[in-house]
């Protein structure tokens, strides 16, 4: 754990992987945060954090319920599931290695009744493989432990704010609302994908990556610059977030995901938009 002093108050800045050494207990760190809540507590996101280490749930509650945010916890799979799917909370941050059921499997079973829910991931260097596959159930982003509090919370109001609609300057355009590429549709208001009439569920990340490509046809984006645009921060070493929403994404509106209409790969820089011409050749060739 580091500390830090600014303005008269102490913050913890990091955490370490394997919680606190004993002579740094939690009930002598926590007269350092008074827990205080926002003058517009009724405005205030609801949280769930579902882990089971103590020490670092604490630290996070201390941490988000100073900026005003309003927390739950679990410190079990099973619990956590229940109060997932009991309450619509603005954001779930959530353990992978869980007692009781593991964090995919409450990532599957939540996304599977929320669509749009962000959930945030915390994982270890050692789940490499686990971390990508909870992307693939749905998870929204993840955070390696031993994670800084500061990325922690850049995260958490990064997904928040693209859940509220307040999307970055070039992700909608100006004038039509609704995109049609042969048989996909978009609906940038209501915010639904239809493919050959057949309504696409997707999450409020695969959304904001479908909307930002279609808005430009043609314009190739770098996985840092998507970073960016649809998750709200710049950090080159979570590539594989783009990777993993990309391959969703293909999945769900491509009819081969290996050969793709719609999302081209531009080798050596990224992603882009198949323009108009090239769908309408594709369409002449089917």
């Amino acid at each position: 754990m580091v500390l830090a002093a600014h303005g008269g108050r102490k913050y913890i800045l990091c955490v370490l992987q394997g919680g606190l050494p004993p002579q740094l207990s939690i009930g002598g760190i926590r007269r350092y945060f008074p827990k205080t809540r926002s003058s517009g507590d009724d405005m205030a996101e609801d949280i769930l954090i579902i882990e089971d280490d103590e020490e670092i749930a604490d630290l996070v509650e201390i941490h988000l319920k100073d900026l005003g945010y309003r927390l739950d916890r679990a410190a079990d799979g099973l619990s956590g599931l229940e109060k997932g799917l009991g309450y619509p909370y603005s954001l779930i941050i959530l353990d992978l290695m869980l007692p009781g059921m593991d964090g995919l499997e409450v990532c599957r079973r939540i996304r599977a009744k929320d669509k749009n829910l962000p959930i945030l991931m915390l994982t270890s260097k050692s789940e490499e493989l686990d971390k990508v596959l909870g992307l693939e159930l749905g998870a929204d982003d993840y955070v390696t432990k031993p994670f800084g509090i500061r990325e922690l919370v850049a995260r958490i109001k990064a997904l928040i704010r693209r859940t509220h609609g307040e999307e970055s300057d070039g992700t909608a355009p100006t004038g039509a609302r609704t995109l049609i590429f042969g048989d996909l549709a978009i609906d940038l208001d209501k915010r639904k994908v239809s493919l050959a009439g057949e309504r696409v569920e997707l999450t409020a990340k695969e959304f904001d990556l479908l909307a930002l490509f279609a808005s430009k046809p043609g314009r190739a984006y770098s996985r840092d610059q998507l970073l960016e645009q649809v998750w709200g921060y710049q950090f080159s070493g979570y590539r594989h977030t783009v990777n993993s929403h990309i391959n969703r994404l293909r999945a769900k509106i491509e009819r081969d995901p290996a050969q793709p209409r719609f999302i081209k790969t531009v080798w050596g820089v990224g992603y882009r938009f198949a323009e108009t011409e090239e769908l309408e050749d594709d369409e002449g060739s089917a």
